[in-house]
């Protein structure tokens, strides 16, 4: 999900031909999901073997993978990384293995960050549970990511808003991984029909679907970029690491207006620490760097 220089990017894209491959012809094998997504699914969260036996009837999932999801929702509960019902349920209906590749799906649920090709990583599960949980996204909310990478990210959001978009700026990984929505859809998980994707430089948003009412980014960057902050609604929330490089804070941003249309910035730190993240990259394959003029005066 996050970003490194491209300086392999034309070796990569003949990398990732066969794994798309291997992802086609294994969704092809795999039978429809027998229940089809809605948002008032309800697994059950505080039973495992209950909601393995769920799973495999609803969803027509792994027993193994299921059983490792219902582990690591307890742990992300126990480090409070996740709170909220309905953000637990969406993490118990996101199958995480699904965004892995073969090698590493025995690794799916690790807390750990897990290669996926083109220099870039799935994110470990208690950092995108807390900066999902830090969104607070609610149903009919329009939320834009900015980093699609493996698609994690956007698959948990989809079980929480039928209104997302996400952006890619490393193209033949933008490619597999619509390749992997659509073959989710083909094999019966509606709920991806909820993703818009867009290959393009996430710096600049998407202007012409928005404004959104949440963002997340996911890589580093000195400054909150201007036209995402443009792009979000006033009262609207973004989560984004900020700092230098190797050593960002990821902040929750809350846009405010006052009644003079008068924008005010609210930020606090999500994680507490500083947290290292890859740069944020654009179209050249340049890391962003010096902080550029803000539209809007920080508050605390």
């Amino acid at each position: 999900m996050f970003r490194r220089d491209f300086v392999l990017r034309s070796l990569a894209a003949v990398a990732a031909a066969p794994l798309a491959r291997f992802a086609h012809a294994e969704a092809q094998a795999v039978s429809k999901v027998p229940v089809p997504f809605t948002f008032d699914m309800t697994p059950p969260i505080a039973d495992r073997e209950a909601f393995i036996a769920w799973g495999v009837k609803n969803r027509g999932e792994d027993p193994k993978f299921l059983m490792q999801r219902w582990n690591r929702l307890h742990a992300l509960i126990q480090n409070k990384d996740v709170w909220d019902d309905k953000d637990k349920i969406a993490f118990l209906l996101n199958p995480r293995e699904e965004f892995c590749r073969p090698v590493n799906r025995p690794h799916a649920y690790d807390s750990a960050f897990l290669d996926i090709g083109f220099g870039v990583t799935i994110s470990g599960p208690h950092a995108v549970a807390r900066m999902t949980q830090s969104l607070d996204l609610k149903r009919g909310e329009k939320v834009l990511e900015i980093g699609t990478g493996s698609g994690y990210q956007s698959s948990y959001l989809s079980r929480m808003t039928d209104k997302v978009y996400t952006i890619e700026i490393i193209k033949p990984l933008a490619e597999r991984t619509r390749g992997v929505y659509d073959d989710l859809i083909a094999r019966g998980y509606t709920e991806y029909k909820n993703i818009s994707t867009k290959q393009a430089d996430g710096y600049y948003g998407w202007e012409e679907k928005g404004p959104f009412d949440k963002i997340i980014v996911t890589c580093g960057i000195d400054h909150i970029p201007p036209p995402l902050l443009r792009q979000l609604k006033a009262g609207g929330t973004m989560v984004i690491p900020v700092g230098p490089p190797g050593a960002q804070r990821v902040l929750k941003v809350v846009k405010n207006q006052a009644a003079d249309g008068t924008i005010t910035v609210a930020r606090s730190d999500i994680f507490g620490k500083i947290v290292p993240f890859v740069p944020f990259t654009k179209l050249d394959g340049d890391a962003i760097k010096g902080a550029h003029n803000g539209e809007a005066k920080d508050t605390k």
